[in-house]
């Protein structure tokens, strides 16, 4: 529940101007098209966009990037409609393909800079800390200390809310291996603010 209060404000916030030029840019595009499925697969991007926000954020880690990571998982989306199937889990489809472009780019970016012990690929983390209460504060940067699959695990279950079959998808791993992972990240968290709040008792 702290995680996805913690990422409600990202979800309220309006969406930047380069990413309402973007949806200004599809309306045209249907305008011109006039079709009628196009239309609806637009509405259902949209309707998926601050999910799609608040899940770069937890990855990227910039604001910046987070929305040039949505801008191209939509454009993506966009240009293979085709291969989306109807009735299947949009949401995931979408998650899919901006985390597969993440880790592109990590890669890219890791052979043009030493990436010393996989930092970069292991940058995974929560929004600003400014944003939140102080409680939630120490629960986000307990969440940096987690392994980076048990992490995008966790935010994928807890903070976005998708079942653990959806976050498999999105993930490309079982079911069981999900359920494992969100197990271990909250024992682990259990444990720490457990400790801290024992310590701050005494």
């Amino acid at each position: 529940m702290q995680l996805q209060d913690a990422y409600r404000g990202v979800i309220r916030s309006d969406p930047p101007d380069g990413l309402l030029d973007l949806i200004a840019n599809l309306d045209l595009k249907l305008t011109s098209r006039t079709v009628a499925s196009g239309a609806a697969f637009r509405d259902e991007l949209m309707a998926t966009l601050p999910a799609l926000r608040t899940y770069a954020q937890s990855i990227a880690g910039n604001a910046a990037r987070a929305d040039d990571l949505v801008q191209e998982a939509l454009l993506r989306a966009w240009a293979n409609q085709d291969r989306f199937v109807p009735g299947t889990r949009l949401k995931a489809w979408l998650f899919t393909i901006l985390r597969n472009q993440f880790y592109s780019e990590c890669r890219r970016y890791r052979r043009e800079i030493e990436d010393v012990d996989g930092a970069i690929a292991n940058q995974l983390v929560a929004p600003a800390p400014q944003e939140h209460g102080s409680d939630l504060r120490v629960v986000l940067s307990r969440m940096e200390q987690l392994p980076a699959p048990q992490r995008e695990a966790l935010l994928l279950v807890g903070a976005q809310g998708l079942t653990y079959e959806a976050a498999a998808e999105v993930l490309g791993c079982q079911t069981g291996t999900v359920k494992s992972r969100v197990s271990r990240a909250r024992a682990y968290l259990h444990e720490h603010l457990e400790a801290r709040s024992t310590l701050a008792m005494t």
